[in-house]
């Protein structure tokens, strides 16, 4: 009896911290809707019939006291009413119903084991993506939860740029995904961000991170805004990977092949530097830079696609910009002689 209502007052407290604490971090929403459950919260996408962000707060105690094992459960979130996916919409659509915010990262108890199969912490992913790479990620977070103790973490799909809609709902299928991970303590304030694409992983993790700076262009989301200004400035304006251990020797790194990293040859405008993400794409220019990838060069080329669709840049006969988005390498949409 005593060890029940120990693990009972221990879990409260865990959750109370958690909740308060997650909160003073919450990244900005472009929707306004924020959803608060017990174990997460996330910023809601009607639009999208997903979230565009999910956040909690991971530790080390979370996962050495988190004995509760897996039940698949399925639902609606019922604290969202209207626009919303369903099990229907994900049924022979051939995508998993992949979580944000890992079952493997709430075995504290039984509600927030529960509170992980709501469909709004689902995003349509492919399976080779959610059981190859996206699993080795989340491992990989749960091994820096026990070296570095609590992590904020925050995951999502970049909803705008899309593969289509899957289910009678229309539920978009992001073409990639995303997680930015904070460590802070009284001695220092770290952060890592990744952008994996929603397809199986041919590299090891390491090479898919990015600057927090350049994903919050990507998605029009400010992350971790809580931080004062020179911290944030700092942190996220570059790579860090010399402060976060990435095993590259366990299933986190099988079928990749170790080798160094490829950054990206894009210079920033500003002041000239030279970007310090590392590519997704055999361009060799990041997303935020691949308006400088070499067009004659790639052109050549008519089997090659943009990574992400960008907008057109010709101009219409009402001397607007085109509002089309395109993956042509020469970024004009079909109308304006795209191929």
């Amino acid at each position: 009896m005593f060890n029940k209502i120990f693990l009972f007052f221990l879990s409260f407290l865990i959750l109370f911290g958690a909740n308060a604490q997650t909160q003073e971090y919450f990244p900005s929403s472009t929707s306004g809707v924020i959803i608060k459950h017990k174990y997460y919260s996330l910023s809601y996408s009607p639009i999208n019939k997903q979230a565009e962000w999910v956040m909690y707060m991971l530790t080390e105690q979370n996962l050495v006291n988190g004995i509760v094992k897996r039940k698949d459960f399925f639902r609606c979130d019922p604290l969202i009413k209207d626009s919303f996916a369903t099990l229907a919409d994900y049924k022979k659509s051939g995508y998993d119903r992949g979580h944000l915010a890992p079952a493997g990262d709430m075995k504290i108890d039984s509600i927030a084991m529960s509170e992980s199969f709501f469909l709004s912490n689902m995003s349509p992913q492919a399976p080779s993506f959610n059981r190859g790479i996206w699993k080795n990620l989340e491992s990989q977070v749960r091994d820096w939860a026990k070296e570095y103790d609590t992590l904020y973490v925050v995951t999502g799909g970049i909803l705008k740029f899309s593969m289509g809609t899957i289910g009678l709902g229309a539920i978009t299928v992001p073409k990639y995904f995303y997680k930015v991970i904070l460590n802070k303590t009284k001695q220092s304030t770290k952060i890592i961000a990744l952008i994996l694409p929603n397809e199986a992983g041919t590299k090891q993790l390491n090479e898919y991170t990015v600057t927090v700076d350049s994903l919050e262009k990507l998605t029009g989301i400010d992350f971790f805004s809580a931080l004062t200004d020179s911290i944030e400035n700092q942190i996220e304006s570059k790579i860090d990977l010399k402060n976060w251990n990435f095993d590259v020797s366990s299933e986190s790194s099988t079928n990749y092949k170790n080798k160094p990293p490829v950054y990206c040859k894009g210079i920033n405008p500003v002041d000239g530097s030279k970007c310090e993400n590392i590519i997704l794409d055999p361009s060799g220019y990041c997303q935020v830079h691949i308006n400088q990838v070499d067009l004659p060069k790639v052109i050549k080329d008519n089997s090659y696609k943009l990574p992400i669709a960008v907008r057109c840049t010709a101009i219409t006969q009402k001397e607007t910009q085109c509002k089309r988005m395109t993956h042509s390498p020469n970024q004009k949409c079909w109308q304006h002689g795209g191929n």
